[in-house]
């Protein structure tokens, strides 16, 4: 199954302060960046956007360096680990975007449950491999086998962004460019 813009619907999931102290410092810094990248892009397409926060009094916000980028989303708190148990959560959800690509933190918790949920619900669920983190690399490989194990789709940064422009002669291309040179 191949992206499509108007049926997309991009959901950040616990990108938050004290959350990323915990994850793996020569990861979460790639993380953040391509993340900034993803929401750049979903902004120029119009891609509606939803970002979690879980236990902010106890976990903080969404990370300083990430608000910049995320003008265009909804903010949803939430105490349960999947999105899904969360009303407001349910109520950002647009019906007629049934593409939902994931990315964030924790990858064998809230990532996953969310998705296992999302799945079950008749959504066609991307996780994007190169854009979450769990603290411990083993939870995030049984996590990423887990998914695709119940019909998610497991891709990349690069193939989505790729997939939502289609072509090198969309002005989003031209603008997004020189920041996907900066994505190792």
């Amino acid at each position: 199954m191949i992206a499509l813009t108007e049926k997309s619907q991009l959901v950040i999931i616990d990108m938050q302060e004290k959350l990323s102290g915990a994850m793996p410092k020569e990861v979460i810094n790639k993380i953040i960046k391509r993340c900034e990248l993803l929401i750049t892009t979903a902004n120029e397409l119009d891609i509606p956007q939803i970002c979690t926060e879980q236990y902010p009094k106890g976990l903080g916000h969404t990370l300083n360096l990430m608000m910049p980028f995320l003008s265009e989303a909804k903010f949803v708190e939430k105490n349960v680990f999947a999105c899904t148990e969360e009303p407001i959560f349910l109520r950002c959800l647009i019906k007629t975007r049934p593409q939902i690509f994931i990315m964030g933190m924790e990858a064998h918790i809230c990532v996953l449950q969310t998705a296992l949920s999302l799945i079950k619900s008749g959504k066609d669920v991307f996780i994007i491999e190169d854009a979450i983190v769990s603290r411990n690399i083993l939870n995030k490989q049984n996590a990423l086998n887990r998914l695709r194990d119940a019909g998610c789709i497991i891709t990349n940064t690069e193939s989505i962004i790729f997939e939502w422009l289609q072509t090198s002669e969309n002005e989003t291309f031209k603008k997004i460019a020189p920041l996907i040179k900066d994505i190792d």
